[in-house]
């Protein structure tokens, strides 16, 4: 049996084809009476309007992409939520691809959304690919970076406070009477990375505190670089009394290591991670952490880049000037926008591990002590 057409909807309802169009387009009004037979006549026959064509006239496919980096991560579970959230709302539908932190990944998933004409995508970027993203940029393709963004890229950017975040939970640790506080940093070359850098030598620095090379160790955001980190830290002649890990990922290596070598957290070694994932209160000790605002953050980044792919719509609408190649570029009041950054604060949650009241604080603050006098 041949799929039903437009034209067998019009005949069974009763109207024009112009009429089930505008039904099915939503292009202009129609009477309810006649909404309703085109409806009844669409669902008695099964028909399915033909989504590519209607794509390509309304020059939108309804789809945006979202790229993340490491799926694995508990972190993107809540931020996908709210990207999804909000792209529902608007009747967008969401691709999702993993880069696994490959820029090799990117590119070809960049490609591939390209290719399968989506409105607009939301990128955790890897930090390479620099040209790629200029391209889209320059030829007005609606983007948006979260977590991270990419210098000299002028794209709206949706972002935890890295710094502020890291500087509370060093000072935190500071307070207690912590003096060597090693720290396990993610992936090299990310701004997330060296925000969160910035906010330990921040506390260090306000608080006279030396910064030591020897206690920075990469962990490159995963659980097993971040458990080989901790190893190294506990192996140094003057180790740490403190680690602070900057990613979940890499909170769960350290605890690895510290379990494996009999070192008692908080007692021996206070702990403090960042990102508050939900195993973070089932861990003995509960685990202290910087918490981000992770599903706003996909909310916000969605909201930006639903207004980013309006903006195109209705410069493209008004065939503006600077367009290139008809890529619908945006005026220049929306370029400026095109480089807002929006942050978002963290928030300490202080529970056992940052080692309060613990041994391991009391015996950082006697050799504090004893070497002020």
């Amino acid at each position: 049996m041949a799929a039903a057409t437009m034209k067998d909807v019009a005949e069974r309802a009763g109207v024009s084809t112009t009429t089930v169009s505008h039904v099915i387009n939503q292009t202009r009004f129609v009477s309810e009476e006649n909404r309703s037979k085109v409806q009844e006549a669409m669902k008695a026959l099964g028909y399915q309007p033909n989504a590519i064509a209607k794509s390509l006239r309304q020059k939108s496919t309804n789809t945006i992409g979202l790229m993340i980096s490491d799926i694995a991560n508990p972190f993107f579970t809540s931020l996908i939520r709210g990207v999804e959230d909000v792209a529902n709302a608007a009747g967008f539908n969401l691709i999702l691809c993993n880069t696994d932190e490959k820029p090799e990944k990117e590119y070809t998933y960049l490609d591939v959304l390209q290719q399968k004409q989506v409105d607009g995508v939301i990128v955790a970027p890897t930090g390479e690919n620099l040209d790629y993203f200029e391209a889209l940029v320059d030829n007005g393709f609606p983007m948006v970076f979260i977590d991270r963004r990419l210098e000299g890229i002028a794209c709206p950017a949706v972002l935890a406070d890295n710094e502020n975040g890291s500087y509370e939970a060093v000072s935190h640790l500071i307070g207690l009477g912590h003096r060597r506080i090693g720290i396990v940093v993610g992936l090299l070359g990310v701004t997330s990375t060296t925000e969160r850098l910035r906010g330990y030598k921040k506390a260090l620095a306000e608080h006279g505190l030396p910064f030591d090379k020897e206690l920075v160790l990469p962990g490159k955001s995963k659980v097993e670089s971040g458990r080989e980190a901790a190893l190294q830290l506990l192996a140094l002649n003057a180790r740490p009394s403190a680690i602070f890990a900057t990613n979940n990922q890499m909170t769960i290596g350290v605890m690895r290591a510290l379990h494996e070598q009999g070192v008692r957290c908080p007692d021996d070694m206070a702990v403090v991670g960042f990102d508050d994932f939900e195993w973070a209160s089932a861990f003995r000790p509960l685990l202290t952490t910087v918490a981000q605002p992770v599903y706003d953050m996909g909310r916000v980044a969605a909201e930006t880049l639903m207004a980013c792919i309006r903006n195109k719509g209705e410069a493209g609408d008004k065939g503006g000037a600077g367009d290139k190649g008809g890529a619908g570029v945006t005026g220049k009041a929306d370029r400026a926008d095109a480089k807002q950054v929006i942050t978002l604060g963290c928030t300490l949650v202080v529970r056992e591990s940052c080692g309060a009241g613990g041994a391991a604080a009391a015996t950082a603050e006697s050799i504090a002590d004893a070497g002020e006098n």
